[in-house]
């Protein structure tokens, strides 16, 4: 009776096994979003309910970085698991074409191991707005998903009140295409537009594959310019209330033409009022695209799907809102390369981690979460530990770098070291980041730091050989 029993248990169990369902993955992915934006990191001043209740909610990383600050090639990383100078991956590209045909990208991994994938607008690199207004596919990797659909937007030619606020000094020019910040206080409701459609198909793809393990990656590209949202979300932005980052005379006397950014308050031609509406614009696109975080997260929460979904939150970059009259991306310096990142996984508490953790390390982290395994040539590193222990160190150092692969960036707790060009022949920077947070006294020339600028310069040669040869025994 006694072996009879047993047996039954065993089976029990066997079955009990084979039948546990597998962890549904929900990554969720802004445009442009820098960590100074979100409230629940440390600016109150723009609206992200939304996106502040998940970091409630899971663990919140405070120290997350970007690999590349531009669009293509930070997703490239972070969908293979690489560095940009591991594939040479550079400027506005990103799938297979330097990453390689036998490396598994994130998805294609859970798409391998019988998950649904589907990819709801942006996670490889798209064309903003041009490849939203005609509803290409971008720099899509067709292998990386079972399904992929598309959300096509009328962006800067949206119908409502438009301003042009970069390279229009006299005001002329009412609305402009391209990389350049227009601001379209539009009309009609949140499906107008295509982070509304966005959150209508992933919700719709929620719903349609709930009895099956997927991997669902929505991609939000909002904030990225132009900076449009339904009029109602610029209501809590009047422009006379923003207060803009503090302006320090000579700004940019102590660092190397190269640290200068490439969209600047100067060449832009802005007055103080015209950036003064470009926060404001990119404030009403966030809290725009927040709500359309909001949506996708309750529906989780009304098809039952919450206890048996991981749900990740980043963005691919941050954005200068005028610190040091920069704007936009591709800086090295903090606004730039700092990211929300967001994990939430069921059954774990809710926590805030400060280690330094990089983008490229989701991979490794959810695919352990979802038991499965990984390359061992994988760059990034499992961020699981933190999950229970947050006080876990993962990265002594952020490590990212801009410019064609040619410009660097490594962050320590009290340093940020910015580098261009290997031998330094085009200058480099040092910012003391407990005593100078934002950065605006450049120390690397000055001798009292000249061995700290040598150790940044042996680490980098060290770190660059290890992303290059996958040797990441090689510290840093």
């Amino acid at each position: 009776m006694k072996y009879f029993l047993f047996v039954v248990f065993l089976c029990c169990s066997i079955l009990s096994n084979s039948q546990e369902k597998k962890p549904n993955i929900l990554f969720i992915i802004a445009d442009d979003l820098t960590a100074t934006a979100v409230s629940s990191y440390e600016n109150k001043a723009c609206k992200t309910p939304n996106i502040d209740q998940l970091g409630s909610e899971g663990v919140r990383f405070t120290k997350a970085y970007s690999q590349y600050p531009v669009c293509g090639p930070s997703r490239a990383s972070l969908m293979s698991g690489y560095y940009p100078n591991a594939t040479t991956t550079f400027g506005y590209v990103s799938g297979r074409k330097n990453i390689g045909a036998e490396r598994k990208t994130w998805s294609q991994l859970f798409k391998d191991n019988g998950y649904y994938t589907a990819r709801v607008s942006k996670i490889y690199h798209m064309g903003v707005p041009i490849d939203i207004e005609t509803g290409s596919n971008g720099q899509d990797d067709e292998a990386s998903w079972t399904e992929r659909f598309n959300s096509q937007g009328p962006e800067w030619k949206a119908k409502g009140e438009a301003e042009l606020v970069q390279g229009n000094p006299d005001g002329s020019i009412e609305r402009k295409g391209g990389n350049v910040m227009t601001i379209v206080k539009a009309e009609g409701d949140d499906l107008v537009h295509s982070d509304g459609k966005t959150a209508e198909k992933a919700i719709e793809l929620l719903k349609k594959h709930k009895n099956e393990p997927f991997f669902l990656a929505v991609g939000f590209v909002r904030p990225h310019v132009p900076f449009v949202a339904p009029k109602s979300y610029f209501k809590s932005y009047p422009q006379e209330l923003v207060e803009m980052p503090k302006k320090v005379k000579g700004d940019w006397d102590d660092i190397p033409k190269r640290g200068i950014n490439y969209v600047t308050s100067v060449n832009g031609q802005m007055s103080l009022e015209q950036e003064r509406k470009a926060v404001s614009g990119y404030y009403a696109a966030v809290t725009y695209m927040d709500a359309q975080v909001g949506k996708v997260l309750n529906a989780l929460k009304e098809e039952g799907l919450e206890d048996n979904t991981i749900v990740i939150f980043t963005s691919d970059h941050g954005f200068h809102l005028g610190e040091h009259d920069f704007w936009m991306k591709v800086s090295l310096h903090e606004e730039s390369v700092r990211v929300p990142m967001i994990i939430k996984v069921p059954g774990k508490k809710a926590e805030v981690c400060d280690s330094f953790v990089e983008l490229l390390d989701l991979y490794p982290t959810i695919a352990e979460l979802a038991g499965l395994d990984v390359s061992e040539h994988l760059q990034g590193k499992s961020l699981v530990k933190t999950l229970d222990h947050p006080e876990v160190d993962v990265r002594d150092m952020a490590f990212s770098v801009s410019q064609g692969g040619r410009s660097f960036l490594l962050r320590s707790k009290e340093w940020a070291y910015i580098q261009y060009d290997e031998d330094a022949a085009s200058g480099v920077e040092l910012f003391d980041m407990e005593k100078d947070p934002k950065q605006f006294n450049n120390l690397a020339n000055k001798p009292n730091y000249a061995d700290i600028v040598s150790m940044f310069q042996k680490k980098l040669k060290a770190k660059l050989s290890a992303v290059r040869t996958n040797d990441l025994e090689i510290q840093y």
